[in-house]
């Protein structure tokens, strides 16, 4: 091993070092406080409003010159379902032990209600663009709500840095990772095709973007959930034993587990990280798309982001798990190897279907990753606009982007794990303790619409001015009393009858 090698060992190290402190003692019991909180003082909003939320997916919210609530949601999915799914969930099981799953699922309970908190409050204080569309996020709710300007260009520069280069790196290296084992395929040969197809569409900003999204990723992830499920299937006596040991190694109580060193902290740990980079609830990352929809109130986008971390990782990441411990891929003497990645869900799936699905497996990560970069970018975007960053500062940090994909395909992998893992931390924080002071938004806003259902109002549009049950007026005139959308304005389309709430 020569010096260069010896420094990147080092560097790598520190970085695992200080991956593990902030989720081993801090982030876990911010996050899951947090979820708590936000799930007991609503009363447990992602169960009372569940049906309402499959509900709100389905309806027609015609947004002319803007964005919809479906493409809004469909871009965030991009982001939320890609890698974390595959790759994400072989690591908590290699890392973690089948206990980790369990413990994704408490992380997504939990984040079902934290991320239907942060999406509405990146409504209610969203500001508008000169084409009628909008943007907001965090750092908009965070200077506007909290009125702390320095925290939220913090926030900003961290998220921009997060998802235009850190979890694109990710996504490219997944891609490159997966291309070379299956198939030899060298990374510099995949850096360069990443960048020559991810171009064209980066270059184009938002828009397209969320109607390539709104096309394509439902598509992509049912053909993988299909293929999961069939497998689980056709494996499904195994179910029990699979669930028993999931549920006893969440808790050390697996002794075959255990002795592997995946006891009850490598399984929370691993459980979390995974979690909550899949999901991306509370993370701050979601409501810079759930801003951007055009709605006639708050919680109805709301609705749609909390089923979105419900999709992630109750279906879709539980499948991946349950395929691969269905397989007979999965191997307990592996646990501890942090140089597995999809390399384990290739196995299940060749393993069950034949060789020829190695093919199969490529173009789904492949397909997963690609988008899962479009919908990175979108986020940063949104946050570079508020730092002031427009015309040729967008085009040339939509060039860095591409080339931070070129340089992620050729990483290490736990390098690049590694990185994503200290920054979300980060971005995860500052996000909670935010939505957390502005919970008096949220609860009122509820509270207004909650008002609503089962009345004819249930579609006017919310009025964040003068409204009794606000802390305060809502500042800046997209929820004025009487205001309009520019373009055109929301009109709800609603069956005859029909007082669901959507």
């Amino acid at each position: 091993m020569n010096a260069e090698q010896i420094l990147l060992a080092q560097e790598a190290a520190v970085l695992s070092t200080i991956s593990d402190f902030l989720y081993s003692y801090w982030l876990i019991y911010v996050l899951v406080g947090a979820g708590l909180f936000f799930t007991i003082a609503t009363k447990g909003v992602q169960v009372r409003h569940f049906g309402r939320m499959w509900k709100a997916i389905v309806a027609r919210e015609e947004a002319a010159g803007g964005i919809s609530s479906f493409q809004a949601f469909a871009t965030g999915m991009a982001s939320r379902v890609g890698i974390g799914n595959i790759v994400g969930v072989a690591i908590a099981l290699t890392l973690g032990g089948p206990g980790a799953i369990f413990w994704m699922w408490v992380v997504a309970f939990l984040g079902m209600a934290t991320g239907f908190v942060e999406a509405t409050l990146a409504q209610v204080f969203k500001v508008r663009n000169a084409d009628g569309s909008y943007r907001g996020g965090p750092a908009y709710y965070i200077k506007t709500g909290l009125k702390q300007r320095w925290l939220a260009i913090v926030f900003a520069v961290v998220l921009t840095f997060t998802y235009g280069f850190a979890f694109n790196m990710v996504a490219a290296n997944t891609i490159s990772d997966t291309l070379n084992t299956n198939h030899g395929v060298p990374q510099w040969v995949t850096a360069i095709a990443l960048m020559l197809l991810g171009a064209p569409l980066l270059l184009r900003g938002i828009r397209p973007i969320a109607r390539f999204s709104a096309r394509y990723m439902p598509i992509i992830a049912g053909l993988y959930v299909l293929i999961a499920l069939g497998i689980v299937l056709f494996n499904v006596g195994q179910l029990p034993e699979i669930l028993g040991l999931i549920f006893r190694s969440a808790f050390g109580l697996d002794e075959a587990v255990v002795g592997f060193g995946a006891g009850i902290l490598a399984a929370m740990l691993n459980g979390t990280k995974r979690g909550l980079f899949s999901n991306e609830a509370g993370m701050g990352s979601a409501p810079n798309m759930a801003a951007t929809a055009t709605v006639s109130h708050p919680v109805k986008q709301g609705l749609i982001q909390s089923v979105g971390v419900f999709i992630d990782t109750m279906i879709v990441c539980s499948a991946t798990a349950f395929m691969i411990l269905s397989s007979g891929a999965y191997d307990l003497s592996n646990i501890g190897d942090s140089s597995v990645g999809a390399a384990l869900t290739n196995a299940a799936i060749v393993t069950s279907l034949g060789d020829w699905a190695s093919w199969l497996t490529s173009f789904i990560v492949f397909a997963f990753a690609f988008t899962t970069i479009f919908g990175n970018y979108s986020y940063a975007e949104v946050n570079l606009n508020y730092l002031g960053v427009h015309g040729r500062g967008i085009i040339a940090f939509r060039l860095l982007v591409i080339l931070g994909v070129g340089l992620g395909s050729i990483l290490a992998l736990a390098t690049v794990w590694d990185v994503a893992d200290v920054v979300m931390a980060l971005m995860a924080t500052v996000n909670l303790i935010s939505i957390t002071l502005l919970f008096g938004w949220f609860r009122g806003t509820l509270k207004d619409y909650e008002g609503r259902v089962g009345t004819e109002r249930i579609n006017e549009r919310f009025v964040g001015q003068g409204n009794p049950l606000l802390p305060g007026d809502v500042p800046g005139d997209v929820w004025a009393e009487g205001a309009k959308d520019h373009q055109a304005e929301v009109a709800a389309v609603t069956a005859p009858g029909d007082q669901s709430g959507r």
